[in-house]
């Protein structure tokens, strides 16, 4: 069964949510109205609704750092990952946990970030050299 993932979530303002979403991480936009937008996350699809985002606590911890909770986010292959890091850099986002490797030479090897969009919802991209091995432990 092949699926697609749907995410429904606030944004204060749907032209920077366009900048964000369509420009910095190169999501294809899709329908949309005077107060909502559809993006291609990935093979996934989001709708940024006008209003309120979420609350979320820095109540997860990874590593030594606590990221904020709840938080949505993708696992990609690698140079997918590496591709996007890059994108965020140049785009000078305030990373809540900077471009790295995680569990480096154990199962589940993965590279991790997380951020933030221009209203806080939090995001976490995760880059695997293989995504069959997402659930290695």
């Amino acid at each position: 069964m092949h699926t697609i993932f749907h995410l429904a979530f606030h944004v204060r303002d749907l032209d920077v949510a366009r900048r964000f979403y369509g420009g910095v991480l190169g999501c294809t936009e899709g329908r949309s109205t005077d107060t909502w937008v559809d993006f291609d996350f990935f093979g996934h699809q989001i709708s940024l609704h006008l209003g309120e985002p979420f609350a979320t606590t820095n109540t997860g911890r990874v590593g030594d750092v606590m990221v904020p909770m709840p938080h949505f986010g993708l696992a990609l292959e690698l140079p997918d990952w590496k591709a996007m890091a890059a994108r965020l850099e140049a785009a000078q986002t305030d990373f809540v946990l900077k471009p790295q490797v995680r569990f480096e030479g154990q199962p589940g090897e993965q590279w991790t970030m997380f951020f933030c969009d221009p209203f806080g919802n939090p995001i976490e991209v995760k880059g695997f050299r293989s995504l069959a091995t997402v659930y290695d432990k």
